[in-house]
């Protein structure tokens, strides 16, 4: 490849960077060769052993040439139905002449026919073609990427350049979409899941194949493995571009009838949601609800006041179905199941999004059910994660919902995938008792009764409990919810109080982690205990942090002192006091959630002054 001597070499001049969330960094305009190689210094290439596909070489590589159709030939379409709309009357004359009386308007076909004009029209039209087709290929050829053993790196623009890079240590999922129309060509689209906001990185279009082998080699670059059994792809078989694009075409038609295509070394998924549950469980919903009560309401008004108001009842009637039948058909075909990268959760019946969320991404479980889904023993699982989306993206949701709608023993096999680490022993609190509870010996520190009044129906469920390994908080009566907060992914914890909650002695718990709709807010409880809870979480993350290697989570060893692990992390967790002596020795460690437990029915008089 060609060297590329306008991209400024601060872009890559160290092999080695720090981890950082993956940015968009503006190149000088007029970049006369985007397609072509970095000049040297170049980033370190992945090791072989490592990646399956040509394309994970480390060096630059071009996408898909359809690829300039897909993202933005679309717009040829609509261009196209606006000319047609326009026509539509010379378009009926010329199939069905019966069917208009009189003579057509004027048009612009007219004036050319009448002018004589029609060679100039032509080449008029052939030399717009002409300019489209130039320009989709300079925009496929400055549209480029790399993979190395640092980064993913896009390339792209012509007159103004963006190259956005993705640290492999904050690689936070890949997702790989494949669009109805795209599918039909056998094109897919892969996005690099990074850690900031609006830090993803689209490689957008591969082929299917391409597409599978790609992501493959940067999740498992990203694990950090640096030993791998060596493979080689298979060279293509021969035969004409006539049949193998009809292969192709063929391939995608199937894959649109019998679902997303999985490596044969996939298991298969977990969970089955038959379709009538599916759409039972969306009939049965808040909106659902919301709908009716509108409906009831503008029906009142109709026979109260005046009739023409139930025309405003249409638009909305359009609007749900429409939002019913698109949530149906994205939660269609749904599966999950756990690959050595992580865990791969694939739905939607016309566009299928598969994403393959790795360990310790997960920073937030949340086991919810409504009053409305109690009578069928139905529940939702959702999880705060990182999308490395924009603010205004609303395609977010989607990637929050790893079971749409399942029975206990639906939820009691994605659990133990989206929280593997969770001992055996702790699985009681969470479904038993925490999903299920309040029940006899519970365990959790719930809202006092001095204090129900201000939760009237879920005094007796309100409450908390703290594991060596995750934050648990249970609550809501009508609605309830369980959510599990991994310890090693807590950010902070915060104690809130009003004056109500003093004159009570009670006081909110709030545990903070990435925005996602798992919230880590519970009210209403004994303020000794949420400042036992406080102190006792302090050292359990601290602790949990330390020993996680989630992040790298197939690495190998490292003897660095960074990598080694204090001799404290072999117990799960530890009080603030068991952290360290003054005279700098370190105590017996102590299980901060059977100390929570052990104080709670009595107040600390020295946690008490301090707050």
């Amino acid at each position: 490849m060609s060297s590329d001597p306008s991209v400024p070499a601060a872009s890559d001049a160290a092999p080695h960077r720090p981890s950082a969330p993956s940015t968009a960094d503006a190149v000088t305009p007029g970049d006369p060769s985007a397609g072509s190689a970095i000049p040297a210094p170049s980033a370190p290439a992945p090791p072989r052993a490592l990646v399956r596909s040509p394309l994970s070489d480390g060096e630059w590589h071009r996408m898909h040439p359809l690829t300039p159709l897909f993202r933005g030939g679309f717009a040829l379409v609509v261009v196209a139905g606006i000319i047609i709309a326009n026509f539509r009357d010379r378009l009926i004359y010329l199939f069905l002449p019966d069917e208009l009386d009189g003579e057509l308007p004027e048009d612009p076909v007219d004036f050319v026919i009448d002018n004589n004009l029609i060679l100039v029209a032509l080449l008029a039209v052939l030399g717009v073609v002409v300019v489209l087709i130039a320009l989709f290929y300079v925009s496929w050829r400055f549209h480029t990427f790399r993979i190395t053993g640092d980064d993913v790196e896009v390339r792209s623009g012509v007159l103004f350049r963006t190259h956005r890079r993705a640290p492999l240590d904050r690689v936070q999922g890949v997702n790989l979409t494949r669009p109805m129309v795209a599918r039909l060509v056998g094109l897919a689209k892969l996005e690099v899941v990074g850690a900031g906001l609006d830090s993803n990185v689209k490689l957008e279009y591969l082929s299917t194949a391409s597409a599978e082998a790609v992501r493959a080699d940067i999740l498992r670059l990203a694990s950090g493995v640096r030993l791998g059994e060596a493979g080689t792809d298979a060279a293509p078989a021969g035969g004409s571009r006539v049949s193998a694009a009809a292969s192709i075409v063929t391939a995608g038609i199937s894959g649109i009838i019998d679902g997303a295509e999985e490596p044969v070394a996939e298991p298969e998924s977990v969970v089955h949601i038959p379709v009538g549950r599916l759409i039972a469980s969306h009939l049965l919903s808040g909106s659902t609800i919301g709908l009716l009560v509108a409906i009831v309401a503008i029906i009142v008004g109709s026979i109260v006041g005046t009739p023409w108001i139930l025309f405003g009842m249409v638009p909305a009637v359009i609007g749900f179905g429409a939002y019913w039948v698109r949530s149906i058909t994205k939660s269609l075909r749904y599966s999950i199941a756990p690959t050595p990268s992580g865990v791969r959760i694939t739905f939607g019946l016309f566009t299928t999004v598969t994403e393959t969320v790795p360990p310790g991404r997960v920073h937030a479980v949340q086991i919810s059910q409504s009053i409305l889904w109690r009578g069928f023993g139905w529940w939702t699982i959702t999880v705060n994660r990182l999308s490395g989306r924009g603010m205004a993206d609303t395609s977010t949701d989607q990637f929050t919902t790893v079971l749409p709608v399942g029975t206990r023993a639906d939820v009691e096999r994605v659990l133990r995938l989206v929280l593997p680490h969770l001992p055996e022993s702790e699985w009681p609190l969470v479904f038993e008792h925490g999903v299920l509870g309040p029940v006899a010996d519970d365990p959790y520190t719930n809202t006092p009764r001095r204090a129900r009044l201000l939760r009237p129906l879920s005094w007796r469920r309100n409450g908390f409990d703290l594991t060596p390994d995750a934050l648990l908080l249970r609550r809501g009566l009508i609605w309830r919810r369980l959510a599990v907060f991994p310890l090693a992914r807590l950010q902070s914890i915060q104690i809130a109080q009003g004056p109500v909650d003093r004159a009570l002695g009670v006081a909110n718990l709030h545990a903070h982690t990435i925005t996602g709709p798992v919230s880590g807010t519970l009210g209403i409880v004994d303020r000794d205990a949420a400042l036992r809870v406080f102190e006792a979480t302090e050292a359990g993350v601290v602790l949990a942090t330390a020993g996680d290697r989630s992040h790298r989570w197939a690495g190998e060893q490292s003897d660095s002192p960074r990598d080694a692990a204090p001799a404290v992390q072999e117990s799960p967790a530890a009080t603030t006091e068991d952290l360290g002596a003054p005279d700098g020795s370190v105590s017996p460690p102590v299980d901060p959630a059977r100390s929570v437990a052990a104080e709670s029915s009595a107040p600390d008089p020295d946690v008490r002054r301090d707050a």
